[in-house]
């Protein structure tokens, strides 16, 4: 990703969780990974459009990931965390966009 103008202060901001005890099914962690080619402006949008994230929290996620190439974004039960991925890839590649997601079971 290309470098933003600004930065957030990465301490105070918290990922929103659902409980997944009660979702029936083990909870997976829906990963981004950085690319040069896809614009902060698009993943945050995408962050925010499709997982539902405030925008401070998407522009923190954003930087995470420019800076350690891979971050977390949301822990969801397979079918949700399957189901938004392929919604923010169609919403990337319609745009041009490689922006890539990845799923794995979280721990």
């Amino acid at each position: 990703m290309p470098h933003p103008t600004h930065q957030t202060d990465t301490e105070t901001i918290q990922r929103p969780d659902i409980d997944l005890r009660t979702a029936g099914e083990e909870p997976w962690l829906v990963l981004i990974h950085n690319d040069d080619i896809t614009t902060f402006e698009f993943v945050i949008d995408i962050l925010q459009r499709i997982f539902r994230l405030s925008k401070e929290i998407a522009e923190h996620i954003a930087m995470e990931t420019h800076t350690k190439d891979v971050a977390p974004v949301v822990t969801r039960p397979k079918s949700e965390a399957q189901r938004l991925v392929d919604q923010a890839h169609t919403a990337a590649r319609a745009n041009g966009f490689p922006l890539t997601f990845t799923i794995e079971p979280k721990e």
